[in-house]
């Protein structure tokens, strides 16, 4: 009986040894692949090979290629648009070199004719500007006519094109904000096409599209690519001068007039933008900076003490700053910063200027 026992056992043994080996020859044969450089790496113990642990591979986005824009801005020689070019350039000087920016060189485009006293303060290129009673007193015809000219005449180093004006400060580094080359615009709550269809079918006919086709934007801020500016541009002047003598147009668009041609000008030549609300922030209505690019001074911010809302537009307050204080004068350094529980873009705003007027030299004496 002992024998038999034993007996059992060495079969069971042999037959459990067997099942085994072609358990490993199976899966051997029954998984081929390609070997791999990777195959040097397995690690034997003994008879058999197993995979070391790997980590998992970090996603890694391919890195994208760096895109330079340039920075233009159309000016006058005037006070008002000298002090505020001096400030915007100060903003783009102090942003330029850092991590995360995009921007390349810079213009200031003078549409005066002639130089101006700050001709080596800031890079400049002098157009002319439309012939006399042309614009009809309305001196923002002369952006397109500028651009027109520029991008003819000059030399310009770069793919793309950052159209900016002097109310610009610049928060933080810019990046160049286009995706598969469409350009990028912000966009403004009053430029309505819809709203104003009868009049905008004057300049973009039906057969061009819906009225839709029409972004809600101006010409600034924008980035886009040279080239294409280049075949919009003078459309953009010629709608803006039929928009200007044509009498309805002029009253119905008044001064977003040059506003509305850019985006039909854009629309004519099948372009349309991606529109970007962070672009830019309009203090006192846009209440934080966070997450955006640019500070935009257009409107006035007027408070009282003890309010964190503006007045009504139109009435003084307590406290207020207002650019078009300053038309003939350059603002004062050291701005008085506003009351407690003003919002944070306002508060910004004011900083951002006293720190620039505090180190632009002759800041008073310029003019």
């Amino acid at each position: 009986m002992r024998r038999m026992l034993e007996v059992c056992a060495c079969i069971l043994t042999a037959v459990a040894f067997y099942n085994f080996i072609m358990m490993i020859v199976h899966n051997q044969n029954t998984s081929p692949r390609e070997v791999t450089s990777g195959d040097r790496d397995r690690v034997r113990v003994g008879a058999f090979e197993f995979d070391p642990v790997m980590e998992m591979p970090v996603s890694k986005k391919p890195k994208r290629e760096r895109r330079v824009f340039h920075v233009a801005v159309t000016a006058e020689d005037w006070i008002y648009s000298k002090w505020q070019c001096r400030i915007m350039y100060y903003w783009y000087k102090k942003n330029k070199e850092l991590a995360g920016s995009e921007m390349g060189t810079f213009t200031r485009v003078l549409h005066s004719g002639k130089p101006d006293n700050l001709m080596d303060e800031i890079p400049t290129f002098v157009v002319d500007p439309l012939p006399l009673g042309l614009d009809k007193g309305y001196i923002v015809l002369n952006r397109p006519w500028a651009f027109v000219q520029w991008l003819e005449k000059a030399t310009i180093p770069e793919e793309y094109i950052f159209m900016a004006e002097p109310d610009h400060i610049f928060l933080k580094p810019l990046p160049n904000l286009i995706i598969d080359e469409y350009p990028v615009a912000f966009p403004f709550f009053y430029i309505e096409p819809a709203k104003h269809e009868a009049t905008v079918r004057k300049y973009f006919p039906r057969e061009m599209g819906p009225v839709t086709n029409i972004d809600p934007i101006g010409n600034s801020p924008v980035i886009i690519k040279k080239d294409l500016l280049k075949k919009i541009a003078p459309t953009w002047m010629n709608v803006s001068l039929k928009m200007k003598h044509d009498p309805h147009t002029d009253k119905e668009f008044g001064w977003v007039l040059e506003m509305y041609a850019y985006a039909v000008a854009s629309a004519l030549h099948g372009v349309q933008h991606i529109l970007r609300k962070d672009f830019i922030l309009q203090p006192p209505w846009d209440l934080e900076i966070e997450n955006k690019f640019i500070l935009h001074y257009t409107y006035a911010c007027e408070y009282n003490k003890g309010e964190t809302t503006p007045v009504p537009v139109g009435v003084k307050g307590d406290w207020g700053f207002d650019k078009r204080a300053f038309l003939n004068v350059v603002p004062p350094r050291n701005l008085s910063l506003p009351p407690p529980g003003v919002p944070q873009s306002v508060v910004t705003l004011v900083k951002m200027i006293n720190e620039a007027t505090a180190n632009l030299p002759n800041w008073d004496t310029f003019v």
